[in-house]
């Protein structure tokens, strides 16, 4: 059973490729579920942080789609 991921919600993720839409970034989670990141393209390689933006049930699988965390961080600061 695949644990429940929740908007909002954090992860840390490894970025391994990037994706089909500019900027993007894509990394696994131990259970094979794929996660795109944008704006994670410029992480290859490396291990960060991220926030989950919305889950996708397909035929395939499950997708996660997610932002790294610093940007969130950021886009959050600025409309205090």
């Amino acid at each position: 059973l695949k644990p429940v991921v929740l908007p909002g919600e954090e992860m840390v993720v490894q970025i391994i490729k990037d994706g089909k839409e500019i900027g993007q970034g894509i990394g696994y989670l131990d259970d094979g579920t794929m996660i795109v990141v944008d704006g994670g393209k410029k992480y290859i390689n490396e291990l960060i942080d991220v926030v989950v933006t919305s889950v996708l049930q397909t035929a395939a699988g499950r997708m996660i789609f997610a932002r790294p965390k610093a940007y969130v961080e950021k886009i959050f600061n600025e409309v205090k």
